[in-house]
């Protein structure tokens, strides 16, 4: 059921405790969060804000934690996580030299379908890369290119069922969703494959003896010297990637040189190095392994068996190197009808129902309302949190343990955790949403002046902070 929560204010200290130990972390520390505040002016029927300053404060604590392990003759840090500061993180708003860089496509977005086959319904299209552009434009019949006007789309979507159109997308690999009820997607089976596994999933691998961390100073940020491989593209991932180097991590992203980025890699990249390596190469292969045989993690956001059939799957990394954290992120998962489908926040938010539920809580009695959005990305947030979150436990659980480990975590499972958190009874959807300013910062960068929202995390001893500034794929050597 989804009945709204008895305590509202409760939900996400409350999701972050069960959390905390369902990863089998020591409960005690969470005496040392504090999750304060409201996030107005993102009103949503769900407990979006819950969602996204729980999986952050999991993050910042598993932090503390490692700290502490670092240096024991020092009491553990204390963290707080504002609301309003952690949605704010989640908006994903940045400028580059002072303009707001155009995030979408054209042609990206929700568009009424079926009305000339007499089932209209709703279809969302995801064409930030051409060739996902161009793929969804040569299933409609259109010319490929940038050229074509989204009024096309309009019209020929009028002649297909959204479901219809959906299939054969997913067929072609093209990321692509009806918009269906929540009990519609149920029916589907993939929700309960999701509900199955955990919502962060630790797994060791193998053995391997614990490793050592050295020893911090007292204003060593807490994960200073570990090394972390970031092979992750879009949001998600790349915001586990940042905010693992928030924290002090030694991250590396790794590009390949024939793939496409997106706008927001100017803001996610902050702190990281960034590389090119070509898989497709010899060489590139020979120089990741080489990386990998250094690293402490390995963090990939590639469709299921990508990477492994380049030679990167866990268990091969886990040979190469004993001890590693392989963290893996993907839409829908690894098993059920929707596994290995391509799938992005907006997406996920279509496919699974949370577009017509919010729709008809902004309009209760109108079952022709428009699908409407969450009002921050929660499931990407929230999903690079809780990434971030799965590598430290998996380092705790390393540096107690041994072991190697694997970290799994998907959109789809976090659009699950959403829903089960319990609907908002009145959302004040008129609510104006505060100034932003006051949670900005103004970087140089290599893509030009770059502002964007500060990490959230507040720690009592070390800040949080950038090693390095956000940089264009391949600005750097790839060696440690």
């Amino acid at each position: 059921m989804e009945n709204d929560s008895s305590n509202p204010a409760s939900r996400a200290p409350a999701a972050l405790a069960a959390l905390w130990t369902q990863c089998g972390l020591d409960a005690r520390a969470l005496d040392r969060a504090a999750l304060t505040g409201a996030a107005r002016g993102f009103a949503s029927s769900f407990a979006a804000a819950d969602v996204v300053q729980a999986s952050v404060g999991a993050a910042a604590l598993a932090a503390t934690e490692i700290g502490a392990l670092r240096t024991p003759g020092l009491p553990a840090q204390t963290v707080g996580i504002d609301a309003q500061h952690a949605a704010f993180e989640s908006s994903g708003f940045f400028t580059l030299d002072g303009q707001v860089p155009q995030l979408w496509a054209p042609i990206s977005g929700l568009y009424a379908c079926g009305a000339a086959v007499g089932e209209p319904g709703w279809v969302r299209i995801h064409a930030n890369f051409d060739h996902h552009r161009d793929g969804a434009l040569a299933l409609l019949g259109l010319p490929a290119g940038s050229e074509t006007p989204r009024a096309a789309v309009e019209q020929a979507l009028q002649h297909w069922r959204a479901q219809d159109f959906e299939a054969r997308a997913a067929g072609q690999g093209l990321p692509v969703a009806a918009s269906r009820s929540h009990a519609a997607w149920q029916a589907l089976g993939q929700d309960a494959v999701v509900a199955a596994q955990p919502l962060v999933a630790l797994e060791r691998m193998g053995d391997a003896p614990p490793r050592k961390l050295p020893g911090l100073d007292a204003q060593q940020r807490p994960l200073a010297g570990i090394r972390v491989l970031d092979l992750t593209r879009i949001l998600a991932g790349p915001v586990a990637g940042r905010t693992l180097a928030a924290y002090g991590a030694d991250v590396m992203l790794v590009n390949s040189p024939s793939l496409p980025n997106i706008e927001a890699i100017a803001d996610t990249s902050r702190g990281k190095r960034s590389v090119h390596l070509d898989l497709n190469d010899g060489e590139g292969r020979q120089a990741l392994e080489a990386l990998a045989s250094q690293a402490h993690v390995f963090m990939q956001a590639y469709r299921p068996g990508a990477l492994q059939a380049r030679g990167f799957g866990a268990e091969r990394l886990a040979q190469l190197r004993p001890g590693l954290v392989v963290a893996e992120l993907c839409a829908y998962g690894w098993q059920g009808p929707w596994a290995g489908r391509r799938g992005f926040d907006s997406i996920v938010q279509t496919a699974s129902g949370i577009n017509v539920d919010e729709a008809q809580a902004r309009e209760p009695g109108n079952p022709l309302a428009k699908p409407r959005v969450l009002p921050m990305q929660a499931l990407d947030y929230g999903a690079g949190f809780l990434l971030a979150f799965g590598v430290q436990a998996a380092l705790l659980r390393q540096a107690a343990e041994g072991g190697s480990w694997r970290v799994r975590v998907t959109l789809a499972g976090v659009a699950h955790w959403l829903r089960s958190l319990g609907r908002v009874a009145q959302p004040d959807w008129d609510a104006a949403r505060p100034d932003i300013t006051p949670y900005l910062e103004t970087l140089d960068s290599g893509f030009g002046r770059l502002q964007a929202v500060r990490h959230c995390a507040q720690f009592s001893r070390t800040p949080v902070a950038w090693d390095h500034p956000s940089m264009p794929p391949g600005s750097q050597p790839p060696r440690w």
